[in-house]
């Protein structure tokens, strides 16, 4: 037989919530007077009339009853909410941690735009290229035009002038053909012909 009960409570404590959702969640709890429902603030406050009645009607076994019940309950949502506590807390730790972080990364980032922009030689420089010697010049893929052979004049002196070409007339136009008669008989008779 105390296997039994020992398997019995063994499975109660398996069914025991626990953390947050205790403070919210709805209980049904067998009390002396019948079943009470309700979260466990509702049933602390329900156990907690019904023993304020009993000692009214002088029946202190049934006021200690409904006290020990509400106790119960009170230790259950005591729990919850220090369990809910901790949690918040731990988020809270992680959250200034990572914004902690988040901000050292920032002022290292900031700290080194600025060593950047402050040291010259860290700032990029655009790529020269000499093109002093036509054996060092690479090659560009462009095609190669006179003034780019060296046989550009020298400064100082004129360009050889160019010819202008003559502006060209525009092409006149030859007119379109007048459309043939639709031959739509046997012998070749045009439409209004045959009727």
């Amino acid at each position: 037989m105390r296997s039994s009960k020992s398997r019995s409570r063994a499975k109660n404590n398996r069914n025991r919530p626990s953390g947050g959702n205790v403070v919210n969640r709805v209980f049904d709890s067998s009390g002396p007077e019948g079943k009470v429902r309700g979260t466990p603030q509702q049933i602390i406050d329900k156990y907690n009339q019904l023993a304020r009645d009993a000692q009214l009607s002088n029946d202190r076994v049934a006021a200690e009853n409904f006290q020990q019940h509400a106790e119960h309950y009170l230790r259950l949502l005591s729990e919850a909410q220090k369990e809910m506590e901790a949690r918040r807390e731990e988020q809270e730790r992680q959250n200034r941690e990572r914004q902690a972080e988040r901000d050292r990364e920032r002022a290292e980032r900031q700290e080194r735009e600025a060593a950047r922009q402050s040291d010259p030689a860290e700032t990029p420089q655009p790529d020269v290229m000499d093109f002093g010697s036509e054996a060092t010049a690479p090659e560009s893929g462009l095609v190669e035009t006179p003034e780019s052979q060296g046989n550009a004049p020298a400064e100082g002196s004129e360009a050889p002038e160019r010819k202008e070409k003559p502006a060209r007339k525009p092409r006149a136009r030859k007119p379109k053909p007048a459309p043939k008669p639709e031959t739509t008989g046997d012998n070749g008779d045009t439409p209004e012909a045959a009727e």
